[in-house]
């Protein structure tokens, strides 16, 4: 069996759009935000700094959280953010 990973992630836009996603690739997700590879909401509002990801090892978990916290109002959304990201820097920078 693959060990397989997902990702619920919140990317930002310069103007704090806050867009939430969940993929197996987060890499290669993060890439096609910050190059408009997708049509949509995150390249309508330019979402292009990743500020947050979880990992999951069952896809199902990581649909549960993504669904979760697109629910949530956007102050809890920010809060969760500055617990791992004060700054809200754009974690991928270094990759």
């Amino acid at each position: 069996m693959i060990d397989r990973s997902y990702f619920v992630y919140i990317m930002s836009s310069f103007s704090s759009v806050l867009y939430i996603g969940v993929t197996n690739n987060l890499q290669r997700r993060v890439y096609e935000h910050k190059n408009e590879l997708v049509e949509g909401f995150s390249k309508k509002y330019k979402c292009k700094k990743l500020v947050y990801f979880e990992e999951y090892k069952d896809i199902n978990q990581a649909i549960e959280r993504e669904k979760q916290l697109k629910k949530w109002r956007r102050e809890k959304k920010e809060v969760l953010i500055k617990k791992l990201n004060s700054d809200f820097k754009d974690l991928s920078k270094a990759w």
